[in-house]
């Protein structure tokens, strides 16, 4: 290790020469001074990694003497050593930006491991990090061999996310690309699980060896809430959320909330026409179709044509689980950053109603607005730089305030969950068709669509899935992994534009395995 400058402050350092000769054995280069003035000249004239200050001396007291420093340094750690063991003292230092805090008398080991927990602490944590992750790499690559059933998929999902999540903080040890391989063997493989299985899952809803799906959430986790009269219910869609943006946003909220988090199967395809409309009314698609066929609207899959009557659809599924509200349900849809504030200034105002669905478009106004601007794309050019972007944004937004007033209510369930995740896109899949197909990247329905099956699951008959059938001879096709669909016409152009894109509507642990959460105020 190249050595590192220590300044000791101690108006008795001849007591801790003993020290001072234990530092330097351990590649510690330490200069010492007994007052207050002159660790302000040296700090002056010298570049120091840690400060060690006495905080009774003659003279320029300790608290002066580190205001002194922080206006010449902000940013050097300073340990405050003192015999003092008031509270107040303490606080007095914290106050004044102090790294750390110890108590006289100090023994060799107590200095050391405040040398290292403050200089090498980085160093230290990403070579463990490093041999962690080399000993979980294997165990998950074993895991992809085998028969994983929907909740070990879980499990493994959760695993990488939490390794992409504390590989951030340790780019220095460069396994990034290592995970990112292990990602992609992942997505492969849960493609073909999904292939395999999605079409017992949608007939056999509630049996052991089927996922929580898409339809059964807002009856399972929001719907019971409203047994009680007096749990006030306040239901969160933020559309588009994956996995890893919540866990940034949960580190917000964990002083606030109580929380519980459950995990569940999206339906396909993982788009919002499709998920939202299914996760307001607990039924698949071509359920809505022929039962409400007058609220399953519009030849073109966007939110403006089919997403205009959530509402309506959740008040029938309240209707059809016998379930009477006190009073009548609230539904908010926020689009813009002005819909948003008004709703947080006002949100007091649905303390007595009992419940209020609040969908919140920001994150999938990111994922589409990082797909057309060169700027969002320089700002957030991969999955760590895509969350702190989200962290960014929510640590400023109307929805962290809107939380903020929720847990100083009384009598309240905050659930939140979302109708899709989102893939970064990487590789083309050529797709043929005719000009009527629809023109989503994740999926597509049409006449005699035609693409590899490795990169897409074909479904001619769209009953098998409980999707729309829009005309007899239509069929579907669904993205597997990370492709994206792609036609012949222009071909090279298109591969360019979209690629390095997040997208939603196929197959892949981002888009599919979503978390719902269950928030109580502290």
């Amino acid at each position: 290790m190249a050595d590192k400058k220590l300044l000791w402050v101690d108006d008795e350092i001849e007591l801790l020469r003993s020290h001072i000769i234990f530092l330097s054995e351990k590649g510690y280069e330490v200069d010492t001074v007994t007052n207050g003035e002159d660790a302000v000249t040296m700090v002056k004239n010298n570049t120091y990694d840690l400060i060690f200050l006495d905080e009774m001396m003659a003279g320029m007291g300790g608290l002066e003497t580190l205001s002194k420093i922080k206006s010449i340094d902000p940013n050097i750690p300073v340990v405050m050593v003192t015999k003092s063991e008031e509270e107040t003292l303490m606080n007095e230092a914290i106050g004044g930006k102090i790294t750390d805090y110890l108590t006289k008398p100090v023994n060799p080991s107590q200095i050391l491991l405040v040398c290292k927990k403050i200089l090498e602490a980085k160093k230290i944590t990403g070579e463990y990090t490093a041999k962690d992750y080399l000993q979980d790499f294997n165990q998950i690559s074993q895991a992809l061999v085998s028969d994983l059933d929907f909740a070990e998929w879980i499990e493994l999902y959760l695993k990488l996310v939490n390794w992409d999540l504390e590989l951030d903080q340790h780019k220095e040890i460069g396994l990034q690309q290592t995970l990112g391989e292990q990602w992609r063997e992942a997505n492969k493989e849960f493609s073909k699980f999904v292939e395999r299985n999605y079409k017992h899952w949608i007939n056999t809803q509630g049996d052991i060896d089927t996922p929580t799906l898409t339809t059964e959430i807002t009856e399972k986790y929001v719907l019971n809430h409203l047994q009680d009269d007096y749990t006030r219910v306040f239901y969160f869609v933020l559309d588009c959320l994956r996995l890893d943006q919540w866990l940034v946003m949960e580190k917000h909220l964990i002083d606030l909330f109580k929380i519980e988090k459950d995990y569940y199967y999206a339906i396909l395809p993982t788009a919002t026409p499709y998920a939202r409309n299914a996760l307001f009314a607990g039924l698949f698609p071509s359920e809505i179709e022929t039962y409400y066929p007058e609220l399953w609207h519009g030849k073109v899959d966007d939110e403006r044509s089919m997403n205009k009557y959530e509402k309506e659809l959740l008040q029938l599924l309240l209707d059809r689980k016998k379930i009477k509200l006190k009073n009548d349900l609230k539904y908010i849809k926020i689009i813009d950053p002005e819909v948003g504030r008004n709703f947080e200034q006002n949100i007091l105002s649905y303390k007595d109603v009992q419940l209020t669905a609040i969908v919140v478009n920001f994150l999938d106004m990111i994922a589409h607005g990082r797909s057309d601007s060169d700027l969002l794309k320089e700002i957030a050019p991969d999955e760590a730089a895509y969350r702190s972007l989200t962290n960014s944004w929510f640590t400023h937004s109307s929805l962290l305030g809107m939380f903020r007033s929720l847990a100083n209510m009384k009598n309240v369930k905050v659930v939140i969950t979302t109708d899709h995740g989102s893939i970064r896109c990487m590789r083309g899949a050529k797709v043929l068709g005719d000009r009527e197909a629809s023109t989503n990247l994740r999926f597509k329905y049409g006449r005699n669509l035609k693409v590899d099956d490795k990169h897409a699951v074909y479904v001619k008959n769209p009953e098998e899935y409980k999707l729309p059938k829009r005309g007899v001879t239509i069929n579907y096709i669904i993205a597997k992994e990370d492709y994206y669909f792609v036609y012949p016409t222009d071909y090279h152009k298109y591969l360019s534009h979209y690629k390095d894109t997040f997208q939603h509507g196929g197959i892949s642990l981002e888009e599919m395995i979503l978390p719902v959460i269950t928030m109580e105020p502290k």
